[in-house]
């Protein structure tokens, strides 16, 4: 089965309490560019992100969410000083904090801070077409251009609020030669 697989930039997701102390009281996320996934969109608005050895800013995906987190490569991790784990988003439990700077204000996050795994969403029926479920490992073929690898250990995320797509980091896409969007196969 084929796949878009799309590169997923450094960026921050922030709970709607660390977005009023960030941006002021009150404040909402402003929409610059829908996602692929339905209801997600980037943002305007951008923060600094800080680590022990570095800074760098990041823009926020919106909407709000219940915790904020930090989704950097590992590339990204070198340069702020902080070593992450790689992790599903929302398992945040023992990974690293940083400090995140706005306009009207900062917080220290005590956790928060990863290098997402690599990961395939798919809607119910797109899954049950692939012949895969909910947390399912597998690996996809990109073959783009004389760069031509196969992705491991991806995992599957299966929601009805998902639309097939497969996500991978900056360091992933480089890896790969990848353009940014590009058509992966997927290999059970």
């Amino acid at each position: 089965m084929k796949v878009m697989v799309e590169t997923s930039a450094h960026h921050v997701h922030v709970s709607e309490k660390d977005l009023e102390t960030l941006f002021g009281a009150g404040y909402q996320l402003t929409n610059k560019k829908d996602l692929s996934q339905p209801g997600q969109f980037a943002c305007v608005e951008k923060v600094e992100v800080v680590g022990p050895k570095g800074s760098m800013s990041m823009s926020i995906l919106g909407p709000t969410r219940k915790e904020t987190q930090v989704e950097i490569s590992l590339t990204d991790a070198r340069k702020l000083g902080v070593t992450v784990p790689i992790r599903e988003s929302g398992d945040l439990e023992g990974t690293p904090g940083c400090v995140l700077k706005g306009p009207a204000g900062e917080i220290t996050l005590e956790k928060g801070v990863i290098a997402a795994k690599r990961h395939i969403h798919f809607d119910p029926e797109q899954a049950a077409a692939a012949g895969v479920t909910d947390k399912q490992i597998v690996s996809v073929k990109v073959d783009y251009n004389d760069r031509a690898l196969i992705f491991g250990d991806v995992v599957c995320r299966v929601s009805p609020s998902y639309t097939l797509a497969m996500h991978v980091d900056t360091d992933e896409s480089n890896a790969a030669g990848l353009p940014g969007t590009v058509d992966g196969e997927i290999i059970l």
